[in-house]
């Protein structure tokens, strides 16, 4: 691990590199940031979003002493102010950097709230970067972020279970995973190999979005347009209402969000799991695992030429619209988002730098088996839409699907009326 002053003066040089660079003029320029003095910026973070509140300050802390004209006067909220307090303060300049969750930048993006950074941007080295993790900041073309905290959903398996059931290796379809999960139920391993958050919540929308990359299907085509009665989104639906109605899936699930999706692995009484990175760590802690031994994390499995997909669950930065301060706002997210302060804290949160997976410390700190399997998966990101009426979209969507989850809509039926939704809200 470098010292605290090499990365400090590492961070400088990439800041002065990369930020100055960006400073081009226009809506997406600014000035030098040099010849200003006094600056504060405010920002606001989510508690325990990957990186804790201590890593936050102390990587505030690194970039003040790299550069001394600039203060950060930091604002931690929960999940759910986080959305509101930027609705309120965006173009008020509340706040001049947000971390936002990653089916929010196209909102933002068409209400003014968040800046077009597409030309600083072009100044990173993208080429770098996971390429859904990148697109989930885009809108319309541009970009109105950088991509910071990494988060898929995996496959959590029990290996324990799957040797007990004669099963030599994870399954690598959907398909596969059926036939293991009836395998285990018919040996009486566990009675509801399949646990999932299919709650009616955004939790459901991400498991779907899985299920459905997995056999091919998207909500939106290459230009935005809705496609949700496709083919293969009724066939990953049918396949999940299948996975409930033979018992294979508990049917909680319909009542799970992902917590709840951990509390049932880390008991035992899951041999597979959809779940955030987050769950990783959980279930290896002894004290409130009694699974610690028996985790094995994979990609997401796929469906015919699919080989996998799972869904963006990361989150970006944003400047906004109201910043007084854009050009040392971008410095500030630059320089948390590089690659030697990405490297040092990937222990709460791994990089969104490919090139790092293949780096010593990452894999020691990161955790080998999880930095094998990331860098893996994370060629395989889904986006939920990236549209402006995404909010009001998935709450139709929640509804809908759970209704045919429960058996009271066909799968075809429900999607074919979420697609005339779409196309209104769309044209609305």
């Amino acid at each position: 691990m470098k010292s605290l002053k090499s990365i400090v003066s590492i961070g400088l040089s990439a800041l002065m590199a990369v930020g100055m660079a960006g400073c081009s003029g226009g809506t997406n320029g600014g000035g030098d940031t040099s010849a200003k003095k006094g600056v504060t910026l405010k920002a606001l973070f989510m508690k325990q979003a990957g990186y804790s509140e201590t890593d936050i300050n102390a990587m505030t802390k690194d970039f003040e002493a790299a550069n001394p004209n600039i203060k950060v006067d930091l604002t931690f909220v929960a999940y759910e102010e986080l959305e509101p307090k930027i609705l309120t303060a965006a173009k008020t300049g509340g706040y001049d950097v947000v971390l936002g969750d990653c089916i929010w930048p196209s909102q933002f993006a068409k209400s003014g709230m968040v800046l077009d950074v597409t030309d600083r941007v072009k100044n990173l080295n993208v080429s770098d970067i996971y390429q859904g993790a990148l697109d989930s900041t885009k809108y319309n073309g541009k970009y109105y972020g950088v991509p910071w905290l990494n988060d898929v959903k995996y496959l959590y398996c029990n290996k324990s279970m799957l040797s007990k059931a004669g099963i030599s290796a994870p399954p690598a379809t959907w398909d596969e995973l059926i036939a293991d999960a009836k395998a285990i139920k018919d040996k009486g391993i566990v009675q509801y190999p399949i646990a999932a958050s299919w709650s009616q919540a955004e939790a459901l929308i991400c498991d779907y979005t899985v299920v459905a990359g997995g056999f091919g299907g998207a909500f939106v085509d290459a230009n935005n347009n809705p496609t949700l009665n496709s083919d293969a989104n009724k066939k990953a639906l049918s396949f999940m209402y299948d996975s409930l109605k033979s018992g294979l899936t508990n049917p909680k699930s319909l009542e799970m969000i992902e917590d709840d999706v951990l509390g049932t692995f880390t008991s035992g009484n899951a041999a597979f799991a959809l779940n955030w990175t987050y769950m990783y760590n959980e279930s290896k802690d002894a004290s409130k695992s009694k699974v610690v031994n028996d985790v094995e994390i994979e990609p997401v499995p796929g469906e015919g030429s699919v080989k996998s997909a799972t869904v963006n669950g990361g989150m970006p930065l944003m400047i906004t619209a109201g910043s007084k301060n854009p050009d040392e706002a971008w410095s500030y997210m630059v320089y948390l988002s590089s690659k030697d302060v990405q490297k040092k804290y990937c222990k709460d949160a791994l990089p969104i730098w490919k090139s790092l997976y293949s780096d010593s410390s990452v894999i020691s700190t990161g955790g080998a088996d999880l930095v094998k399997v990331s860098n893996t998966q994370y060629q395989y990101i889904v986006n939920r839409p990236q549209v402006s009426y995404y909010s009001e979209l998935s709450n139709n969507m929640q509804s809908k699907l759970q209704s045919v989850l429960l058996g009271k809509e066909d799968a075809g039926k429900a999607l074919d009326e979420l697609q005339s939704k779409a196309e209104s809200l769309q044209n609305g």
